[in-house]
């Protein structure tokens, strides 16, 4: 379950029940998100790398932060890619994630939880996930190659070795609960970012005019 702030953001009911943490989908609309909040980024590249951040600023080339510290946020952007925000309250372990086909296809959600557990003894099974804005399967049509290689995440679809459409929200679910997190624990905003135009911003509708979505999360001081 989602609900839309009036400054114009997402929330995911399962990480605002956590106390002490911040965190929030953007969208379109003009909005103070993240406001003064520092933040942490990375260059997003497409890729399976994950970087351990210990306050704000940018952290060189990857496509995950995660970092048990408190008072600022991690924070990525999107238009049309998966946003995945995971929090692990008992070891005060929080990660943000960016991943679109290509980071989806090298595994970044599994390396991201083998990152939080290596590093901060996070327990997979209890973490908790939001999905938020991305493109659908309605609008997300990829040719042979790229559906092939989405076999491991679809096993029951037949038709892969053809033009065909993706659902990539819910092959980064599929990942997650392959790497351990439960079902239960994951929610997923069902919202197109191709389609709802007047909410999001699109890299496939419009191209180089498209903007950016900023998804974050953290530990208020």
């Amino acid at each position: 379950m989602f609900t839309l702030d009036s400054d114009g953001v997402f929330r995911a009911g399962n990480l605002s029940s956590v106390a002490g943490l911040l965190h929030g989908f953007g969208t379109r609309a003009p909005s103070n998100w993240p406001g003064d909040m520092p933040t942490a980024i990375v260059r997003q590249v497409h890729s399976s790398r994950v970087v351990v951040v210990d306050g704000p600023g940018e952290y060189g080339q990857a496509d995950a932060l995660i970092t048990n510290r408190s008072g600022f946020l991690l924070a990525i952007r999107t238009a049309d890619c998966v946003p995945v925000l995971l929090v692990d309250p008992a070891t005060h372990t929080v990660a943000a994630v960016h991943a679109g086909w290509r980071g989806t296809v090298a595994g970044i959600l599994r390396e991201t939880l083998r990152a939080m557990s290596e590093r901060f003894g996070t327990r997979i099974p209890d973490v908790l996930v939001a999905i938020g804005p991305a493109i659908g399967q309605c609008c997300f049509e990829v040719g042979p190659d790229v559906a092939a290689a989405f076999q491991p995440w679809f096993p029951e679809r037949p038709d892969l070795d053809t033009k065909t459409n993706l659902d990539l929200r819910e092959a980064n679910a599929r990942q997650l609960q392959a790497a351990g997190v439960r079902g239960a624990n994951i929610t997923i905003l069902d919202k197109c970012t191709r389609c709802e135009a007047g909410l999001f911003h699109s890299w496939r509708r419009d191209a180089d005019r498209s903007g950016r979505l900023i998804s974050g999360v953290g530990w208020e001081i």
